[in-house]
Order: structure tokens, then C-alpha cells, then sequence
């Protein structure tokens, strides 16, 4: 790995180039702000559109949407125990309310209980409730790790820090992944690797 600096951002000419690199969001959403890039949507979809404009003259990547055809509205319908998850799932007050009150105020709406619910339409919040259980359980086991979403590099690589260096701390962690995140990379991931303590 190089030990150059990120360049500015308008000193980079490919998309290659600035996947190279590390950018926080509030970073991605300045440069769609500035190139004329619409700027909502996840990290790596900001990451996408930015690189895409600066490979095609500055042309917007189309967005290919999935049409939602259901017109349920959880945020102010009635919830049962018979509702049928729809394609149009959301997780707001309404959808939690339910749940903390057919689980008990220990419901919390885990990433791994969310893409269950979302890639489950057609069931109905009874079956959910079942299996926020299961993935409640797994907790149990000792040698339980919630998978790490990958937009959370952070995390993971403190997690990786962590375990890799017994007796350090988050803030030892902290120190690294800022000098790490400056380096250039060949996806633009950053995982922590023991010789980041050479750093």
C-alpha cells in the first residue's frame, strides 16, 4: 500500500482513482452538492454516482428503482398480529410501538431482524415477532457475533483491532483507523490488518 495522501477531490480524474480512497458521507454529499450530483441516498450509492460522473463527463448514473406496489401505509394503519408485510415496509414509531408491545420494551429493531422483515413480504407480523425471537436467541451462545453490515467499516475494523490485539482499546482502535483510512486502497474498504500497527 502507498503511503501517498488523498488527493482533492477536484484533483481526481477517474472513478478508479477516487474509489481509491476513503470518503465519509458528509464528504460524498458536498461533492454531489458541488458537481450538480442529486446527493440523498446510502454511502455507497453517493460513492457510485460520483465515480460514474467523473468516468462519463459528469453524466448521472440512472438509477434503476424497483416499483413498490403496495400502498400500505405502516406508519398510521392499524397493526395486528394478522398484518401481511408488504413491500413497502418501514421500521418507524408505529411499526416499533407494535412490536414493544407484543415482545416487551427489550424489542430493539436490529439490522439483522429488519432485512428479515424486508425480504419477507407476504408474511405477517406474527411470523416476524417468531423469528426477532430466533435472532434473539442467537445471543445466547457465547461466541455469538452480529454480522457487520459492510458500510460500517469502522466498526468492523475495530471489532478486528480489538481481537487481533488483546489489552488495547477503542481508542487505540480510533488512532489506526484514522491513519488507515487515509491511505489509498484497491476497493476502497478499509479492513484492519496486523501490520496497520506500523503505521
Amino acid at each position: 500500500m502507498k503511503n501517498d495522501q488523498r488527493p482533492l477531490f477536484e484533483d481526481i480524474k477517474s472513478g478508479t482513482e477516487f474509489k481509491r480512497w476513503y470518503w465519509l458521507k458528509e464528504e460524498l454529499v458536498d461533492i454531489c452538492k458541488h458537481s450538480n450530483l442529486p446527493y440523498s441516498g446510502g454511502k455507497f450509492e453517493l460513492q457510485d454516482r460520483i465515480a460514474y460522473a467523473l468516468d462519463n463527463n459528469g453524466e448521472l448514473l440512472q438509477k434503476t428503482t424497483l416499483k413498490k406496489d403496495s400502498k400500505f401505509d405502516w406508519a398510521k394503519a392499524n397493526l395486528t398480529l394478522e398484518t401481511i408485510i408488504t413491500d413497502n415496509v418501514t421500521f418507524g414509531p408505529n411499526f416499533r410501538r407494535f412490536m414493544k408491545d407484543h415482545i416487551g420494551r427489550r424489542f430493539s429493531c436490529h439490522s439483522d431482524f429488519m432485512d428479515w422483515v424486508k425480504s419477507n413480504s407476504g408474511k405477517t407480523l406474527k411470523d416476524a415477532i417468531e423469528q426477532w425471537k430466533v435472532l434473539e436467541d442467537r445471543k445466547k451462545n457465547p461466541n455469538f457475533k452480529r454480522e457487520i453490515a459492510d458500510h460500517n467499516m469502522y466498526n468492523q475494523y475495530t471489532r478486528d483491532f480489538l481481537k487481533d490485539n488483546p489489552g488495547t482499546t477503542i481508542r487505540d482502535a480510533k488512532k489506526y483507523w484514522l491513519l488507515k483510512r487515509q491511505l489509498p486502497t484497491d476497493t476502497g474498504f478499509i479492513r484492519y490488518e496486523p501490520s496497520d500497527l506500523k503505521l
